[in-house]
């Protein structure tokens, strides 16, 4: 078929909507786009920001550092002792 014998079958009231939601920070609404960026109940303007911080990231202290690689494996201490547990 051709490209114009497509759009001839092509039901002009069936079109794909995409979901409106409301912004939990601005309260704005926007609708729900499957290639937004950010988080799903925010904003593009909202989310966006918030992507770039976290892209961005911040110096830690040493400290700061050996705190968070303990608490990692702490977790991954965790995880490991509850996927390869033995029942009894």
């Amino acid at each position: 078929m051709r490209v114009a014998e497509l759009k001839a079958l092509r039901l002009p009231w069936i079109e794909m909507v995409f979901p409106i939601k409301t912004c939990v920070v601005c309260s704005e609404e926007f609708e729900l786009k499957p290639d937004k960026p950010g988080f799903a109940n925010r904003c593009p303007e909202c989310s966006t920001p918030e992507a770039m911080e976290s892209a961005a990231g911040r110096r830690m202290s040493a400290e700061e550092r050996k705190a968070e690689a303990e608490a990692n494996e702490a977790r991954r201490k965790a995880i490991r002792d509850l996927l390869y547990r033995k029942d009894s």
